[in-house]
């Protein structure tokens, strides 16, 4: 018998293509044992019958012949039978309407053959075992199914994921740290086998390609040990980076609990949010899965629905319309919520350029939350998305003077401050709201109620987290009196509440429990 390397190197072809032809029928399912003290420090590999080779090659010729793969497995005796012509057409057209679906952003394609195991092409692959049924919720996808963020850490795992790919007998941690995926992915069956380790890399590394360079993934090889360590980057330099696809496709292989190494398609699908990874047993005559994950907006809003609370870093922002019960008096109702729509829409874009989350919106005011991102500095990202709110506001203001013939500013107050607190989401019918719990949120609340004219005033707290490097960056202070009653701004400073407030004024009370905490406002950002 041949071992699935020999035969990978008598005969050329890639090991995505090995599972693809497994997947199709042209090869029986391979005999998994342990090897031998010869063949490598593998624990276990797939033997094959040794007329594998000469069944490739056969392969091989028939497809310069111009084949498909799909007619290949038929005339080899494979176990592809062809789909109804009804069924081929909704299965190609339902594909195709995802393409066309801007607002769903899909971008998916059919394809005969897997060929290398390149990605970014979808792939109909034959059925085994029972007929699977789906409801069309992410709790009863069939495979295993994981979402990590942007940082290649879990933040959602089904049952399947948890118990046997992970084989993790507890839920997902409190701490992101012990949620990276890369370290929990060489805790699997494959971890102790090179040769599969690498395989199941293979696919995680070419996505987190798409979105991380290597620096930037160096905080995530920070929790694995050097041998991983060294995996992790021979495999990193090895794979290509996916495409502009929102949706890709890998074929491989997974050992079920039977112990019975078994076809699966990798579907791994891209949000703003985080990666989505999903496993099903390969089916040529259902596409069930693929018109699920065609629904982008249906799949993200049940991720986030079920994603696990965490107890993350995050910088929070509040921002609020200064005067608005005076500005609502002003206006008819329906240009007030004009106004108020305008200023959320224009800074929609805004927010997501800085990896904002939204919050919640009160009323006029908004929360956002800025978390930890691989490339950037989430606490910069938090000042220059309000700095830009600032630029915004002017831009509106002016719109709403010529339109209404107006004198006074629209200023959008903003409050900023920084914590370790618990991050997750309220969900009612169809609408999620994510939010952060703690002292926080609280805080930067109250320093917006605080902050007048338009200005963003940030905790002392927060700016020293900011290396000094990039602190110096940052134009901040505080305004002070000269003797001669003259205001000067007075760069690099803080003030406690408690020495910037009316103390006699009863509006002061409401900044009592919070007076001592030292902050600065901010002003500009010197751009790198």
């Amino acid at each position: 018998m041949l071992n699935s390397k020999q035969l990978i190197e008598i005969t050329g072809i890639s090991r995505a293509t090995l599972n693809n032809y497994v997947a199709l029928g042209i090869l029986p399912n391979p005999v998994i044992k342990t090897p031998g003290d010869d063949e490598g420090r593998a624990t276990r590999l797939g033997y094959f019958e040794d007329d594998a080779a000469e069944q490739i090659k056969q392969v091989q010729r028939l497809k310069k012949q111009g084949m498909t793969m799909a007619q290949i497995a038929r005339h080899l005796g494979g176990k592809t039978q062809p789909l109804p012509a009804e069924q081929t057409k909704s299965s190609v057209a339902a594909v195709k309407a995802s393409q066309t679906k801007a607002a769903e952003n899909t971008a998916t394609t059919l394809s005969s053959d897997a060929g290398q195991g390149s990605p970014g092409k979808l792939q109909v692959a034959p059925g085994f075992g029972q007929n699977l049924s789906f409801d069309g919720s992410i709790d009863d996808l069939p495979g295993p199914a994981y979402m990590v963020n942007n940082n290649f850490e879990l933040i959602w795992w089904n049952s399947e994921a948890q118990h046997s790919f992970f084989n993790y007998n507890n839920d997902l941690p409190g701490d992101l740290e012990s949620r990276n995926l890369l370290k929990l992915l060489f805790g699997t069956e494959s971890g102790n086998d090179q040769d599969r380790i690498r395989e199941l890399l293979q696919p995680h590394l070419a996505a987190g390609k798409k979105r991380l360079n290597q620096q930037a993934l160096i905080k995530i090889y920070s929790a694995l040990d050097s041998d991983q360590l060294g995996i992790i980057k021979q495999v990193y330099e090895q794979v290509q980076p996916v495409g502009k696809e929102p949706m890709i496709h890998f074929p491989t292989m997974l050992v079920t609990t039977e112990g019975k190494l078994t076809p699966f398609d990798l579907y791994i699908c891209f949000y703003r949010e985080g990666i989505f990874f999903t496993y099903s047993p390969v089916r040529l005559d259902n596409d069930y899965l693929l018109e699920f994950l065609s629904k982008r907006n249906q799949v993200i809003n049940e991720l986030l629905k079920k994603r696990k609370p965490y107890l993350t870093d995050v910088t929070v922002m509040v921002a609020d319309v200064q005067n608005s019960i005076k500005i609502c008096s002003e206006l008819p109702a329906e240009e007030y919520f004009e106004l108020i729509n305008n200023i959320w829409q224009e800074s929609a874009p805004i927010f997501r350029k800085f990896y904002g989350t939204y919050g919640k919106h009160a009323g006029d005011g908004m929360v956002y939350y800025f978390f930890p991102q691989p490339d950037c500095d989430y606490k910069l990202n938090a000042i220059e998305c309000s700095l830009e709110l600032q630029k915004m506001m002017k831009g509106i203001t002016q719109q709403w003077q010529s339109r209404k013939g107006w004198f006074s500013d629209i200023f959008l107050n903003i409050g900023l401050n920084e914590g370790q607190e618990w991050f997750g989401s309220y969900h009612a019918g169809g609408h999620v709201e994510f939010t952060v719990l703690g002292e926080t949120i609280n805080y930067a609340s109250r320093i917006s109620d605080f902050a007048r004219n338009g200005s963003v005033w940030a905790t002392k707290n927060m700016l020293n987290q900011i290396p000094p490097g990039k602190r110096e960056k940052i134009n901040f202070g505080i305004t002070r009196k000269t003797h001669n009653d003259e205001s000067v701004f007075v760069t690099d400073t803080y003030a406690s509440i408690s020495t910037l407030i009316d103390n006699d004024s009863p509006a002061s009370d409401k900044f009592k429990d919070i007076e001592m905490i030292p902050i600065t406002e901010v002003r500009a950002i010197e751009k790198s």
